[in-house]
């Protein structure tokens, strides 16, 4: 059995590290491509923009949130104790399953594939495991559980799509007035998605900030709250500020535009008038 912090481990620790920003490389240019790609694709952020949000907010769930992830992959899909007074093989596992999905991501974002840093070190630590312990140290129910997510997930993503654009269709672009409609529902779509974010982090929260035994009823009130007041918040500052852009940009595009009276819009030497030449004898 090796001595906690023990010094001949530092190359590890070191190691890890690398690697472990190798990874992080990895899973922002290919997960955080994957979940802002259509918000640059649309228009709606730029792409510094989305970096911006991109560093904030994977930081943010990752301290407030990811700790039943890494729980998880950390002793939920293994049996750890199989590997008692042999600790440092378990290191060795792990620093291989590291730097497999960190070299699989890379891989895949040079041939431009969209792919998933959960199913990479799910699949790696499943593969170390099978061959230091065999079957008998994987913990096969978490994994049906999790393999099942990956396709449960996109069937649900896919239906809450068709939906919010049944949503979007039937009461904002069908309307006589899609702008105003637009404005109208935006403080909603924008509460909707913070009550959300906020309950999955104050319910059942991080250890860290004391949110562990928040009571379900606590946490309902305070996403709401939270929710309600933003949605006040946006329809005072930033509905006005959308609406001027919107207005801005529509009016600049019809000021944009020329109008030649009397000209012919084709300028092609087929489309002009040719000139009679007159061939009359003197």
């Amino acid at each position: 059995m090796i001595e906690p912090y023990s010094p001949s481990l530092i190359w590890l620790i070191v190691l890890g590290f690398i690697i472990a920003f190798i990874l992080a490389f990895g899973i922002g240019a290919n997960d955080v491509a994957n979940s802002f790609g259509t918000s640059v694709g649309s228009k709606v952020l730029t792409i510094f923009q989305a970096c911006c949000m991109a560093t904030f907010f994977e930081i943010a769930g990752a301290v407030l949130i990811g700790y039943k992830v890494s729980d998880t992959v950390r002793k939920g899909i293994l049996d750890v104790n199989l590997y008692k007074n042999d600790e440092i093989e378990l290191m060795l596992g792990c620093l291989s399953a590291l730097g497999s999905s960190a070299a699989w991501l890379l891989v895949a974002t040079f041939f431009k594939l969209p792919i998933s840093g959960t199913h990479s070190i799910v699949g790696a630590t499943v593969g170390y495991s099978l061959v230091a312990r065999g079957t008998k140290g994987v913990y096969w129910l978490t994994l049906v559980k999790i393999v099942a997510s990956w396709f449960i997930s996109p069937i649900l993503s896919g239906f809450t799509s068709i939906t919010f654009l049944w949503i979007i269709k039937s009461f904002i672009l069908s309307k006589p007035n899609p702008l105003e409609a637009g404005l109208f529902a935006l403080p909603l779509f924008y509460s909707f998605t913070i009550l959300v974010n906020v309950f999955s982090i104050v319910h059942d929260g991080p250890k860290l900030l004391y949110m562990d035994n928040i009571p379900l009823w606590m946490a309902l009130v305070v996403s709401c709250s939270i929710a309600i007041i933003s949605m006040f918040l946006i329809w005072l500052f930033v509905v006005p500020i959308q609406r001027k852009k919107i207005e801005a940009e529509a009016s600049s595009q019809i000021n944009g535009v020329n109008f030649n009276i009397g000209e012919s819009s084709d300028t092609s030497p087929e489309g002009s008038p040719k000139k009679q030449i007159d061939t009359r004898p003197i």
